[in-house]
């Protein structure tokens, strides 16, 4: 007899946890931006470094966590997730060049003798419109794609194969000097945004606190689509689409809209990125860095929202040790990692806390 209330017990105190235990490392994450604007005898103060290391998994985090609408939910295994994070940072960077060069055209451009800004540098001057861009060039493309794929009702490994193509076309046309984004060394010696200085402490805790924002802020989106009908129409489109289509829904508005979605967030992660590292070239978009993106959501547990940001902050903590102390053996401990979370661990670390926590 207390067996089952000692469970029910359990299942009601699961959600009060989760969003205590979210509520203090938010708190957290504003106090590390707080201490970084100590003066730099304090003890206490976080350092540059920190900050930007910790700002940029958040921004990794906020990629693992549109993914997982995609996959975890719709079961749409993305490998070009990297393409839109690129897409959402390159727009931000045309921004920032062009506050750095003023009236004069990008350093890089005057270096190739070019005499005139592409047509598709118009407007990027202004914050407002770039923007827009951040959030239009991710969306558009993610439209115009998902239309054409879910017409034609391509899933699975195919569709996998179909977006790790798309994102190394798009490395390999961002490579080229002539298309007018930087060739091979991307964008990079940023001074200024809205005509903050970009590496003042003031700045760059405000972009760290954006960055927090914007991931609370998809957290709770994703929550509250996943709570809702649309939420649970994926996660029937997940498990058995083709029942879904005799219940008369037709999936590919569902899957087009989760997916417009997961590239937009891709790109606003994408935004505030690259004022915080402070460069964006091609190798964002490389398919390696896409398939890493689905090794953060596997480890932390596909459909479940705060496993992939777990799992995106474990790697990538382990990627920056890894990186300094044993840098040839980094991509043999991720597929190491890989099939060992595949084989041993299919629900991922939430999925082994959930199981202990039964006990």
């Amino acid at each position: 007899m207390n067996q089952p209330l000692m469970v029910t017990a359990a299942q009601k105190a699961g959600p009060k946890a989760t969003i205590a235990i979210g509520a203090l490392v938010v708190l957290v994450l504003v106090a590390l931006a707080l201490m970084s604007l100590l003066p730099d005898t304090s003890s206490l103060q976080v350092s540059a470094y920190t900050l930007t290391l910790v700002g940029k998994i958040l921004c990794y985090a906020i990629v693992a966590l549109a993914l997982d609408l995609v996959w975890g939910y719709a079961g749409l295994l993305s490998l070009g997730h990297g393409l839109f994070f690129a897409l959402g940072g390159y727009a931000m960077g045309m921004y920032l060049m062009r506050e750095s060069a003023g009236d004069a055209l990008p350093a890089f451009m005057t270096f190739l003798s070019w005499t005139e800004l592409p047509w598709y540098w118009t407007g990027t001057q202004h914050f407002l419109w770039a923007m827009c861009l951040v959030v239009l060039a991710p969306g558009l493309l993610a439209l115009v794609f998902g239309f054409f794929a879910f017409r034609s009702r391509i899933k699975g490994v195919y569709f996998s194969i179909m977006t790790q193509a798309l994102t190394f076309a798009g490395m390999l046309l961002f490579f080229r000097n002539e298309t007018g984004f930087g060739g091979n060394n991307g964008f990079t010696n940023f001074r200024s945004i809205l005509g903050f200085s970009i590496t003042s402490q003031g700045t760059r805790a405000v972009l760290f606190l954006l960055t927090v924002a914007l991931l609370v802020g998809s957290l709770l989106l994703g929550w509250r689509l996943a709570q809702s009908k649309f939420g649970r129409v994926l996660t029937a489109l997940r498990d058995a689409e083709n029942r879904l289509m005799f219940c008369g829904y037709d999936p590919r508005g569902f899957k087009l809209f989760i997916w417009v979605l997961s590239a937009v967030l891709c790109g606003l992660a994408g935004a505030l990125y690259v004022p915080q590292v402070g460069i964006i070239n091609p190798s964002e978009m490389s398919p390696t860095n896409s398939i890493e993106a689905a090794v953060w959501v596997a480890l932390g547990g596909r459909g479940t929202l705060i496993g992939p940001l777990l799992g995106a902050g474990l790697v990538n903590g382990m990627k920056s040790w890894f990186t300094v102390a044993f840098p040839e053996y980094w991509l043999f401990f991720l597929g190491a990692l890989f099939i060992i979370v595949t084989l041993y661990l299919p629900k991922g670390v939430i999925g082994l806390i959930k199981k202990r926590g039964e006990q």
